[in-house]
């Protein structure tokens, strides 16, 4: 990931709003959520949410689909992977102490791999 996409990466989830959005999106999945449910369960006012969602979407964080009558919107999980891996790339400095700890935890997410970047993960 080059430095421009990560900072316009971090510069949207630096925002409380956009971070809960984001959470939300990540913890829904591939189904993701309809704008009217992430709204009701972030008690976002719509205009507010839409213009969060066009944010994370312009940040690669977060797509839309039409699904009938509603729009979907699920979280970027190749972005997010993509930061992740971006954020420890040269974690260490030759000391595998000290990102151990972050390994451990990409590990243990409820995620079934797809957030932890590759090279984190764990081979048997």
């Amino acid at each position: 990931m080059e430095f421009e996409t990560a900072v316009v990466a971090l510069s949207a989830l630096a925002h409380e709003g956009r971070l809960r959005i984001f959470r939300l999106l990540v913890q829904a999945g591939v189904m993701g959520l309809p704008a009217g449910e992430i709204a009701r369960r972030l008690d976002v006012l719509p205009n507010s949410l839409s213009a969060n969602l066009n944010v994370l979407a312009h940040a690669g964080l977060a797509r839309a689909r039409r699904q009938g009558r509603s729009i979907i919107y699920t979280a970027e999980y190749d972005r997010m992977r993509g930061l992740l891996a971006f954020l420890v790339e040269d974690c260490c400095g030759g000391s595998p102490e000290v990102c151990s700890p972050l390994a451990e935890a990409l590990r243990g997410a409820d995620c079934d791999g797809a957030c932890i970047p590759n090279g984190a993960k764990e081979t048997t």
